[in-house]
């Protein structure tokens, strides 16, 4: 009689056990990282703390200045508001944050966006200008309006195709000065803040000081299209639907 052979059966040993709990943790924490919201970079946090810091600067300069933000208080005390009765003045849009440089404690730095590809000046004095500013100037805001644009990352254009530059913001520093219907549509550039991101993004600073972050289609919907469309335009330069102007560095 032929005797059958016995396959021996292996044993789960601890060893193949502890194997298995690794594996399944490591699972686990891959899982709950993909749910878990994406951080944001410490940059991106310091841009929009800049923004708030510049929504500060306005507010104090405004409580020194008559209750006017340096766009709409006359040269004579210490604003621009005559140089912009003349349209295209994106020339000297950094005019208007080193009017303000007592509020933003002297600090260059703080109208530069971390994420942008220009480079902080030493001072407000003799090296300052629109290559050391990231952010365009919303002439006609103020905290009458919390909705209104006071300011913003200066990578917006025009249409609904981001630019792959800075949209209206040139690279040589000249600067735009832009009338944006209210209806829209502008986009966020693929530079600065929309690196990566498909929606394309941005932050804008409100009229009541607030600072916030918006993807391209948000800023059109939800802010652009419910700013107060500014009223005090140039000679001749005003645009046939309501819109606002943006003065960009």
């Amino acid at each position: 009689m032929k005797q059958k052979m016995m396959r021996r059966r292996e044993a789960f040993t601890i060893n193949d056990l502890f194997v298995v709990i690794i594996v399944v943790a490591v699972l686990v924490a891959v899982g709950l990282r993909a749910l878990r919201p994406a951080k944001r970079h410490p940059s991106d946090i310091n841009c929009v703390n800049n923004l708030k810091e510049v929504g500060m600067a306005y507010s104090l300069w405004a409580g020194d200045n008559g209750d006017l933000l340096p766009s709409q208080q006359s040269v004579s005390k210490g604003g621009w508001k005559e140089l912009l009765t003349n349209a295209n003045q994106g020339a000297i849009c950094w005019t208007n944050y080193a009017i303000m440089q007592n509020e933003v404690g002297q600090s260059p730095r703080l109208v530069l966006c971390p994420f942008d590809e220009r480079l902080p000046a030493q001072s407000f004095t003799n090296d300052f200008d629109n290559t050391n500013v990231s952010y365009f100037v919303g002439v006609s805001a103020n905290d009458t309006y919390p909705q209104s644009i006071a300011a913003g990352d200066r990578n917006l254009g025009p249409g609904t195709a981001p630019d792959s530059e800075y949209g209206y913001s040139p690279k040589s520093g000249k600067g735009n000065d832009v009338a944006i219907p209210i209806s829209g549509p502008v986009s966020w550039s693929l530079k600065m803040h929309s690196a990566g991101n498909f929606q394309k993004a941005g932050n804008i600073l409100l009229g009541d000081g607030s600072a916030q972050r918006t993807s391209t289609a948000a800023f059109n919907q939800d802010w652009l299209s419910n700013a107060p469309p500014t009223t005090n335009w140039p000679a001749g330069h005003v645009p046939a639907t309501p819109s606002i102007r943006l003065v960009f560095p």
